[in-house]
């Protein structure tokens, strides 16, 4: 074999192994590309369920102290509660006290040979008590001469009159007691109803009219 071809076999081989060389380069490139193309996929992904899981967190601790203000006012609104009615039993319980006093001071007004001393020390007792009532915002409920409310008042009884409109309260046999905005006992009353005619004065109305008319 001449030189002329040794050279020319030696120079292809040459540029064979270069262009074998630069084709590994070229798919070790592609695959680091590649590879770092996933890598940075699996990062986006990474940080993707990292904001998920931090939105739910911020979301949990949203509902967190929303309920635990919740609670807050719910504890104070109940402490307030309690405050205000820690003493409705005992009240309760007085109220029958204060109506035997204000019994013995009425049936005293009407005895001619009453015990004046004793009078007014039982007056004295009621108006201390009373101040007491109104310390714990124990107030009594307003019956006479108002129109009848289920919710405060306890018809026991009626009476037909023409004094008073339909459903008055006319006369309060026991009183009823309000504490704060609660109601401790409902007022025993009274009510009025119009007066039922007789046929006599029914007659008597119809002629009236029609004597009117003519």
């Amino acid at each position: 074999m001449s030189d002329k071809k040794k050279i020319k076999i030696a120079v292809e081989t040459k540029e064979v192994d270069s262009a074998k060389k630069e084709l590994k380069k070229t798919d070790a490139a592609k695959k680091h590309k590649k590879k770092g193309h996933d890598l940075i996929k699996e990062m986006e992904a990474k940080l993707k369920a990292a904001q998920e899981e931090s939105k739910e967190t911020y979301d949990r601790f949203l509902r967190v102290s929303a309920e635990f203000e919740n609670y807050k006012k719910r504890s104070s609104r109940e402490m307030d509660e309690f405050r205000k009615f820690a003493n409705e039993s005992l009240i309760k319980e007085m109220l029958s006290v204060v109506d035997n006093l204000e019994r013995a001071i009425n049936s005293s007004n009407d005895a001619k040979q009453a015990n004046s001393g004793l009078v007014e020390g039982v007056d004295i007792t009621l108006k201390e008590i009373l101040k007491i009532f109104e310390k714990f915002n124990v107030k009594p409920v307003e019956s006479l001469k108002k129109r009848f409310d289920p919710n405060f008042h306890q018809a026991v009884m009626t009476e037909e009159t023409d004094d008073y409109t339909e459903h008055t309260v006319i006369n309060e046999l026991q009183k009823g007691y309000m504490m704060h905005d609660r109601l401790l006992r409902p007022a025993m009353v009274v009510v009025s109803m119009p007066k039922v005619k007789s046929n006599d004065e029914k007659s008597s109305t119809i002629k009236n009219k029609n004597d009117k008319i003519n």
